[in-house]
C-alpha cells in the first residue's frame, strides 16, 4: 500500500489535479476566478493562481509536457469544449468537442483523448482541436468515465455511474469492440468496484483506478488483473474523484472530495508515495 507523504489544503471541491515539472496544478470548482491553483511539488506551497476566462463547468485538467500547456474539459451545455492554457499561463484558446467532454488523457503522440459521457464515445484531437478520430463504445457502456489509449492503439476505459449495473475497467480494441475487463456488478470485493470514476496509467501499463464509492484506489496489472489496494479508506477522508501520476517522483496525486446531498462540497489533494 502507498504511503501518504503530503496533503494540500482543504477548500473548494477539487475537480482535477495534474503535474508538470516542478508544479502541481489543482482545478477547483465553484470559483468565479483563480480556478487553477499552482503549487510547488516539493514544498506543497501555493505559488500562484491561474484564471481561465469564460470557463464554464470545468470537469478535468491535464498537463502536456510536449506542448507545455494544460487542457481543461468544460461540460457547460453552452460550451462543450476544451480550453488550452499555454504555460506558464499565457495564451488561452478553446476548441469545440460537439459532445459533452468529461475526462481527458494523452496519447504517445501527444494528442488529446476526450471521453464523452452518456454518448458512448471517445474522441481524439490534436493540440489545436482538429478531430483525428472517433470511437463508438459498446452500448452497455452506459456512462463511460475515462479512457486512455495504449501504444497498441487499444483503449483502457472505465465506466459505471451510480445507477449503472456494470462497474468495470475494460480493454477496448481499436475498432471499439470489447476485449476483456476487470470488475462487473457493483460491489466492494477485490474483484468489484463501485463507481470507477478516474484512472492513471504508468509507463509500463499498470492502471490506478479511483474506486469512488468504495473510498479507495486500486492498482491493476497491464492485463487488468487485481494487484492491490494502493490507497485505502483509512487514508482518504472522503471520496477519490481524480488521479494523476508523477512517474519520475513515484507519486500519485489523489483528489479527495466530500460528496454530500448530491454534490461535492469540499476537497483536498493527498500525495501518495507509490
Amino acid at each position: 500500500m502507498g504511503h501518504v507523504i503530503g496533503t494540500l489544503p482543504e477548500g473548494e471541491p477539487v475537480r482535477g489535479v495534474t503535474s508538470l515539472e516542478n508544479r502541481l496544478y489543482v482545478l477547483r470548482g465553484s470559483k468565479a476566478s483563480d480556478q487553477i491553483e499552482v503549487y510547488d511539488v516539493d514544498s506543497y506551497r501555493l505559488v500562484h493562481c491561474l484564471t481561465v476566462p469564460k470557463l464554464g463547468t470545468a470537469y478535468d485538467i491535464l498537463a502536456c509536457a510536449h506542448y507545455r500547456c494544460v487542457y481543461i474539459s468544460d461540460t457547460d451545455i453552452s460550451h462543450n469544449c476544451v480550453h488550452r492554457v499555454a504555460l506558464p499561463g499565457a495564451a488561452i484558446t478553446q476548441w469545440p468537442v460537439n459532445d459533452q467532454p468529461y475526462r481527458l488523457s494523452l496519447t504517445d503522440k501527444h494528442s488529446v483523448v476526450v471521453t464523452c459521457h452518456k454518448v458512448h464515445k471517445i474522441k481524439q484531437f490534436t493540440t489545436d482541436g482538429q478531430l483525428l478520430r472517433e470511437v463508438i463504445l459498446p452500448q452497455d457502456f452506459l456512462s463511460p468515465c475515462h479512457a486512455f489509449q495504449l501504444s497498441s492503439g487499444e483503449f483502457i476505459v472505465c465506466h459505471g455511474d451510480r445507477d449503472d449495473p456494470l462497474h468495470r475497467v475494460c480493454l477496448i480494441g481499436t475498432d471499439g469492440h470489447f476485449v476483456k475487463s476487470y470488475g462487473g456488478s457493483k460491489g466492494s470485493g477485490s474483484q468489484q468496484m463501485n463507481v470507477p470514476i478516474h484512472m492513471a496509467v504508468d509507463r509500463i501499463g499498470f492502471v490506478f483506478v479511483a474506486d469512488a464509492n468504495n473510498n479507495r484506489v486500486l492498482l491493476l496489472s497491464p492485463t487488468l488483473t487485481y494487484v492491490r489496494e494502493v490507497v485505502s479508506r483509512e487514508q482518504l477522508q472522503w471520496l477519490p474523484r481524480s488521479l494523476s501520476i508523477d512517474v519520475a517522483r513515484r507519486r500519485l496525486y489523489v483528489a479527495d472530495n466530500e460528496y454530500k446531498d448530491g454534490k461535492y462540497t469540499v476537497g483536498r489533494v493527498i500525495v501518495v508515495n507509490v
